[in-house]
């Protein structure tokens, strides 16, 4: 398994050499642990992070967005398992809250970049969401077969004071599919504004 940082790229190849073309996206995040009156025992307040996916074409037109409103692209290529509005409120259970399943072979012809976004909706700091974190896996939403890499959102101090970011890409060169992660958190506060600022920064 790769531990991604801001900036890499990776080939779609698996350890047998075979190209990787059917996989998902997991998000995981707990709910935030707070200590009560006077210091006596915790509360857990819930947090609703959202991840999105954004399709583009060659000339950077957004095509279709992936996400708890829409939870299938237009071709079917890409599915969203739903919105996880609480997150782990019994620590870190090891699944993830959300799940975006890929199947490159099934997209339409005209996508060429295929961008991850979080958002945080009740405007929690990315900062102080425990343990946040994407991978990207061979499997299923029920079923991980095997890690292909992760990134550590809740690790990086640059995530402080914002709630909304860009997380990576998949992108098409010589008709070969790769991923960069970005790793870039925005000002936006809504998923239509990140949309704008992703095609005006990172295609």
């Amino acid at each position: 398994m790769l531990n991604l940082t801001k900036g890499d790229k990776l080939d779609l190849v698996k350890n047998d050499g075979s190209k990787l073309t059917n996989f998902c996206v997991g998000l995981n995040w707990g709910a935030i642990v707070k200590s009560g009156m006077f210091g006596f025992g915790t509360t857990k307040e819930a947090v609703d992070l959202d991840a999105s996916v954004a399709l583009f074409a060659a000339n950077n037109q957004p095509i279709d967005v992936v996400y708890f409103g829409k939870l299938i692209s237009s071709d079917g290529s890409i599915k969203h398992s739903g919105d996880d509005r609480v997150g782990d409120t019994d620590g870190d259970d090891g699944l993830d809250n959300e799940i975006i399943t890929i199947n490159l072979n099934q997209l339409s012809p005209g996508v060429d970049k295929i961008v991850f976004i979080l958002n945080s909706f009740q405007g929690h700091d990315f900062s102080i969401v425990p343990y946040a974190h994407i991978r990207l896996y061979e499997g299923t939403p029920d079923r991980v077969q095997s890690v292909f890499a992760k990134f550590d959102v809740s690790k990086d101090p640059k995530f402080a004071g914002h709630v909304s970011m860009v997380m990576g890409k998949l992108y098409k060169r010589n008709n070969e599919w790769k991923f960069e992660t970005i790793g870039e958190p925005t000002r936006d506060r809504a998923l239509q504004d990140t949309v704008k600022t992703v095609i005006q920064r990172f295609l």
